[in-house]
């Protein structure tokens, strides 16, 4: 992959990441409220907002309401499931909130989808130690989800219970 389709990329995940965070925060998603919270120029995210119209990501109403088809919806929600879980990580490693939201941004396109399962997998293993974990990853602040792993094993199986618990602050 060249490095400018690699960047493109990166930018149109981005931009779904943050139309799906929008859109769970307030209900709907406007050109504005994405220029707003990506601190972009209104042109650079209509210019996007075309591009992700003909890759048919999102559909756009008359009124500029946005919303996520089904193939923008999970390439956004596969996104945000990279950056939750690299952020989680690092902060349960002791990484910094800021730098841990920061890097997870730039992991979370480049981490190979072999690598990204190997880390979901690790991290519920038999191995793990059970804990309780508060990261508050969410990039809009709003969300504070406290992480409760519990894990059980017998000769055969091993269960791992996870409790989420969102609160918005």
């Amino acid at each position: 992959m060249s490095y400018i389709k690699h960047r493109a990329d990166e930018s149109l995940e981005d931009y779904l990441e943050t139309i799906l965070m929008l859109y769970k925060s307030t209900g709907q998603v406007r050109s504005i409220d994405i220029a707003n919270e990506m601190n972009f120029t209104k042109p650079s995210v209509s210019v996007a907002m075309k591009n992700l119209r003909e890759k048919g990501y999102i559909t756009m109403n008359s009124t500029g309401y946005i919303t996520l088809t089904e193939a923008g919806r999970q390439r956004a929600e596969d996104v945000l499931e990279r950056h939750t879980i690299l952020a989680d990580l690092l902060m349960y490693i002791g990484v910094s909130k800021e730098t841990a939201l920061a890097d997870a941004c730039k992991i979370e396109h480049d981490l190979s989808e072999e690598s990204f399962d190997a880390i979901k997998r690790a991290l519920l293993s038999e191995n793990s130690p059970s804990k309780t974990v508060e990261c508050k990853y969410h990039p809009l602040k709003l969300i504070s989800r406290h992480i409760n792993f519990s894990f059980f094993s017998n000769k055969k199986h091993i269960w791992a219970i996870i409790y989420l618990t969102d609160i918005f602050i």
